[in-house]
């Protein structure tokens, strides 16, 4: 997978990208990601990519031009025609479902708003989907892209170590995670369940079944309705 992002502060993404699972697939080849200045890409002699709204109004808005420009000096550098998405408030909110779709793809294009908003002919003429990590505002797209991509890059075959602990994570199945034990096996009065140490692996499975169920019920009864 190859996965480019459009912002005006690429410096952000390192931190993220270059740790952890997603720095470990990058090493695997499993995924490529590229961070793009929008500034990069602007005529300006001052690389200026924002300008004010037509029809008067409040703060300033991405300009349509570099955005276009940038979008196609990466669909140059691709096989095949990349997805490309908007992360804004407006757009669809993100969940596991979409992660594992955008897994699935080859290429993943993200523009990350910032300001006021975005040129409307950016949504309507190179925007393939618009999606929102939740209701509330950021300052910018950068961080709804890092948890978006780091969501998606940990689905792909062969990034992770064991390809069954996604199996058992929470969402899988519209169910929350069940509780999860470690040693020692008891910790200032504080026990592990028996039936976790019984070795009786059936009775395991239904436990844990049984406590997802239970979990989702009381915190999120929404995911059962699905």
């Amino acid at each position: 997978m190859r996965i480019d992002i459009i912002s005006i502060f690429p410096g952000m993404f390192p931190a993220v990208l270059d740790e952890s699972i997603i720095k470990r697939a990058q090493l695997k080849k499993k995924v490529r990601i590229f961070c793009h200045d929008l500034r990069d890409y602007t005529l300006d002699k001052h690389r200026k990519v924002d300008d004010r709204p037509f029809g008067g109004g409040s703060g300033m808005v991405l300009q349509v031009e570099p955005i276009f420009r940038a979008v196609q000096a990466i669909r140059k550098k691709t096989k095949s025609k990349p997805k490309v998405i908007l992360l804004c408030p407006q757009g669809k909110k993100f969940d596991q479902s979409c992660a594992r779709k955008l897994s699935a793809c080859r290429n993943l294009v993200f523009i990350c708003g910032h300001y006021e908003g975005i040129d409307e002919r950016v949504r309507e003429h190179l925007v393939d989907e618009e999606i929102s990590i939740g209701d509330y505002v950021l300052t910018g797209g950068e961080l709804a892209a890092m948890v978006v991509i780091d969501s998606l890059v940990r689905l792909i075959p062969g990034v992770l170590g064991d390809k069954n602990s996604l199996n058992f994570e929470s969402f899988e199945g519209n169910l929350l995670e069940y509780p999860q034990y470690s040693r020692p096996a008891k910790f200032k009065n504080w026990p592990v369940p028996e039936v976790l140490l019984s070795g009786d692996h059936h009775k395991i499975s239904v436990w844990r079944k049984a406590q997802s169920m239970q979990r989702t019920r009381m915190r999120r009864p929404d995911l059962l309705k699905k």
